[in-house]
């Protein structure tokens, strides 16, 4: 059974030959890297992610964390891999030197935790969640909140979380309840229940640091009058040390269909002792500040689900080849050799679809990766803004379109294996439990839908759709090859038509049919974000195409080619579906509007 989580020859093709990552060398920030640096760290995640994550993969998802006495019991493998991770540096990896940080760019950091999150998702979870708010600390937090918890979140003593969902609220942040109450000692006392909260309890590390959204009393209603607060689990002294319980108890553990190794659960606050937070920045400014973490939470989300797409299309595709069954339709004598299900067109078409999605899911992550090194590190400042504009418009498409797409990469790589693929002896039916989760949280992708078409488009008078369509532009341009000029005007002609669309779209909405225009915001979605990703698929044909005529092995010959097919195949049989979205966005049908409940 292969151990390739993700193939090194493609992620070396996309860093360097697509988005040029070591021209990154050149800025102050990453002077003292190297293309040798880079690709050593990342050996170093593909070497840990095998032999401290996936060996324990299966186990965790089997022997799920279970809830003993008020505490949680969980596989020790998972604390084991938790300290290499942080032991290695990778928790502080993008951070300062002066924080223990290696400054690597967030394309290098985002590729090696591709690895882990590819090998086992549920122990991935852990240090993912600690470093989002671990840097929501260091961007909002003061100088003492930063003083007492980051040095320890970034080591790997303290993990974090993010407590936004309430039971009785879900998506509906405004809607939340928990409370927060002014005290003359300097913090806030937290009374309230939080819900699905991933990591919230576990025996991995000393501390556990709650990133919460909470309500002061005579806060403004809905979203303007949230506030962030940090809720250790237990107080912690001048020096960071753990004390004494703060009052935030494990109410239960919650039982999923995949992704079972990272808990899930239910917390309460202040029921069995007084809780204290710490508010975070200004009052009523918390869901501003959490949405740098949840931004950072959806691009890695999306990652997520590219990876374990991956992960997936790579266990088929070493299934197919060697997996001998039938012979192809034109051989009829019945005792002629068996032929490797790939040899089958039917076979190729799944593993096609699977190549197409996983990687022009890795290849869409990785452009936001970057998005978010030139946002902070380009030497321009107007490339920076522009950087940032770009990566606020597309992350509910790097959020959604790769947790669409991934799991159904899976459940072709299920379909390949056929009835081994169904069963539990073989890994592809976990890859797709685990990816189910991730059209899910983090925002559900109908929730990306409604960001996208009813707030993100419109941003800055489109602005950011602007900058979009230029950066696109470059690459039309550079499609110089026969076939990726027939590729690019395909591209070009679905842009124009889905422009009017938007326009038309944009008209309805300054004329008050919110609702109307809002009802079918999942087929822009759907629009949007295959033209995305056919744009990312050019970008690969151009540099494979460029690169083709030059090289000198079969291996280098056929990995060029494969890239063309599978930008062939998005081409031929994924673009052409977004016909239908524009047609019912034009129409703005109104099917699933003015259905009744009661019809149902």
């Amino acid at each position: 059974m292969t151990d390739s989580l993700i193939d090194r020859r493609d992620l070396e093709f996309q860093l360097y030959e697509v988005m040029n990552t070591e021209a990154l060398t050149e800025r102050e920030r990453f002077s003292e890297h190297s293309k040798d640096t880079f690709d050593a760290v990342i050996e170093t995640a593909d070497k840990m992610a095998k032999e401290k994550f996936a060996n324990h993969n299966s186990a965790a998802d089997k022997d799920e964390p279970k809830f003993v006495n008020g505490q949680v019991e969980m596989l020790p493998d998972v604390k084991q891999a938790f300290d290499a991770y942080a032991e290695a540096g990778f928790l502080a990896g993008r951070y300062d030197y002066d924080l223990g940080g290696m400054q690597l760019p967030e394309s290098v950091m985002a590729a090696c935790n591709g690895f882990f999150t590819a090998a086992n998702p549920g122990t991935a979870g852990y240090p993912f969640l600690t470093t989002a708010a671990a840097n929501l600390i260091r961007v909002f937090g003061n100088d003492e909140q930063k003083a007492k918890f980051l040095p320890n979140m970034l080591s790997g003593r303290y993990s974090g979380t993010m407590a936004l969902t309430e039971p009785h609220a879900g998506s509906s942040l405004a809607d939340i309840r928990t409370s927060a109450t002014p005290t003359d000692d300097g913090h806030y006392l937290i009374k309230g229940a939080k819900i699905y909260i991933s990591g919230g309890e576990q025996s991995i590390t000393e501390n556990i640091v709650h990133m919460v959204l909470a309500k002061i009393k005579g806060a403004p209603a809905g979203v303007k009058g949230i506030s962030l607060f940090i809720v250790p689990k237990f107080h912690v002294d001048e020096n960071g040390n753990p004390g004494e319980h703060n009052g935030v108890s494990l109410a239960g553990l919650i039982h999923k269909l995949g992704y079972r190794g990272t808990t899930s659960t239910a917390l309460s606050f202040g029921d069995d002792a007084p809780c204290h937070g710490y508010l975070v920045g200004e009052p009523h400014q918390g869901l501003k500040y959490m949405f740098q973490m949840m931004n950072e939470a959806r691009i890695g989300v999306g990652f997520g689900a590219a990876v374990i797409g991956y992960r997936g299309y790579m266990h088929s595709l070493e299934y197919a080849k060697d997996r001998l069954q039938g012979r192809k339709a034109s051989e009829k004598n019945p005792e002629s050799p068996q032929v490797p299900i790939i040899d089958h067109a039917d076979v190729r078409r799944m593993l096609l679809a699977q190549k197409a999605y996983s990687e022009g899911g890795l290849a869409l992550c990785l452009y936001g990766a970057r998005l978010m090194d030139d946002q902070h590190t380009h030497p321009d400042e107007q490339k920076r803004m522009e950087a940032g504009k770009l990566l606020d418009l597309l992350t509910p498409v790097i959020k959604a379109w790769p947790s669409e797409y991934g799991p159904k990469a899976n459940d072709l790589a299920i379909q390949v294996y056929g009835g081994a693929g169904y069963t539990r002896e073989y890994p592809v039916e976990q890859c797709w439990r685990d990816n189910r989760l991730n059209p899910i949280h983090e925002g559900t992708n109908g929730i990306q839908a409604l960001d996208l078409l009813g707030r993100k488009i419109w941003q800055d008078q489109s602005h950011g759709l602007q900058l979009l369509m230029q950066e696109m532009q470059t690459d039309l341009q550079a499609a110089t090859t026969d076939r990726c000029q027939q590729w690019a005007l395909s591209l070009s002609e679905t842009l124009q038509q889905a422009v009017k669309v938007t326009q038309s779209l944009g008209k309805s909405l300054m004329g008050g049919e919110v609702d109307k225009t809002l009802a079918n915001a999942s087929c822009y979605l759907h629009l949007f974000g295959h033209i995305i990703v056919a744009w990312m698929w050019l970008r690969q044909a151009n540099a494979a195409a460029n690169a083709l005529a030059s090289a000198n092995s079969d291996s280098e010959r056929n990995f060029y080619q494969g890239k063309l097919q599978a930008a062939q195949y998005f081409f031929h049989w994924e673009l052409p579906t977004v016909a239908q979205d524009l047609v019912l966005l034009r129409n703005q049908d109104d099917t699933c509007l003015n259905m009744k409940a009661d019809w149902f």
